[in-house]
């Protein structure tokens, strides 16, 4: 072997060594971050994915203020489809996903181990992020369909959205509310763009959709056939936000949908949960990108209930212990003492 061919090997061999190391330590500056969200026809899935980009910044990304990132230094965030919140809180406790989305009420009785998590192990290493904005819950109908109250639903073939879904809790809630049990209708299990089609085509006579308005499923059902949203109110209602403190009493405006007049109904928050288990430090940097002046102007523009993620109202209605993380952060800036 020729001096020339040993020095050519040796050159290639201490690329590929230094190579390695280059891509070692990177690879060691990478973090992956998930968060569940909900099905794709629905609010969780798109403002998952404006809050994934807000918060990331890979390495090699421009500096904030430059035209780059303004996320946490090497994240890479990604918006999950999941089949809801019973399903977010799982995996982050199973640690399936490192975050999710998920219905305060759905949260806080996992957290407890009580309402509709009564007989379960609690959920005590749930925490939260931020709370996020606020979700109707639309029981949707065809005009003409003779369905003008929760009690009209009896008899009927209803989708209550699938189990796992915070959707299919509160369907339950509502029916029980007014007097209803799941055995007075006949329950089928659809989600977002399914549901919608099953409407149209007369295999279901209504269903439930539990997102912040306006949801885009919703959105084209109306745009292709006369949907009416129906009054979930009165002492049902009532009853129901009394007995749970974390429903409220609340309207979809006229306009939201195509044809759709206004509509009273019941409203949770959509907030944000992690496991107690994740870093103090990368939680602290995740809950301050979150609130960077550049992520403001990506959730104003990236979906229309973005423009109602405000640091005014990021604990608003929390019932779950902050993460130790975004603790910090909070009372850094002085929103907790």
């Amino acid at each position: 072997m020729s001096i020339f061919t040993k020095s050519v090997k040796a050159i290639a061999l201490g690329a590929v060594v230094l190579g390695g190391l280059s891509f070692s330590a990177v690879a060691q500056e990478l973090k992956f971050f998930t968060i569940g969200t909900g099905g794709t026809a629905y609010t969780y899935y798109p403002v998952g994915g404006v809050i994934a980009n807000a918060i990331s910044k890979p390495p090699g990304s421009r500096e904030c203020g430059e035209g780059g990132s303004c996320g946490v230094d090497g994240l890479i965030a990604s918006a999950v489809s999941s089949r809801g919140s019973v399903d977010n809180v799982n995996a982050i406790i199973s640690g399936l996903r490192d975050s999710g989305f998920a219905q305060s009420d759905v949260a806080f009785w996992a957290y407890t181990g009580t309402g509709t998590m009564e007989g379960k192990d609690p959920a005590t290493d749930l925490r939260t992020i931020a709370a996020l904005f606020e979700e109707h819950i639309h029981l949707v109908a065809l005009e003409g369909s003779g369905i003008n109250s929760v009690a009209d639903l009896a008899g009927k073939r209803v989708s209550l959205d699938a189990p796992g879904s915070g959707t299919y809790v509160d369907a339950g809630l509502i029916l029980e509310a007014n007097g209803l049990g799941l055995d007075d209708v006949t329950a089928e299990a659809l989600k977002g763009g399914a549901a919608s089609e099953a409407l149209r085509n007369g295999k279901i006579d209504a269903f439930f959709v539990v997102a912040g308005y306006p949801t885009g499923s919703l959105v084209e059902l109306a745009s292709a056939a006369d949907i009416k949203l129906v009054p979930i109110d009165g002492a049902g209602a009532e009853a129901l936000a009394d007995k749970y403190g974390f429903f409220s009493l609340s309207d979809i405006p006229e306009g939201t949908y195509e044809g759709v007049a206004a509509t009273p109904t019941v409203a949770v928050g959509a907030q944000w949960y992690t496991s107690a288990k994740a870093d103090d430090d990368l939680i602290y940097n995740i809950t301050k990108a979150l609130w960077n002046d550049e992520t403001r102007k990506l959730l104003d523009v990236g979906h229309a209930k973005g423009r109602t993620i405000t640091l005014d109202t990021a604990l608003a209605g929390v019932g779950v212990p902050l993460h130790a993380g975004a603790e910090r952060f909070y009372k850094e800036i002085g929103l907790i003492d």
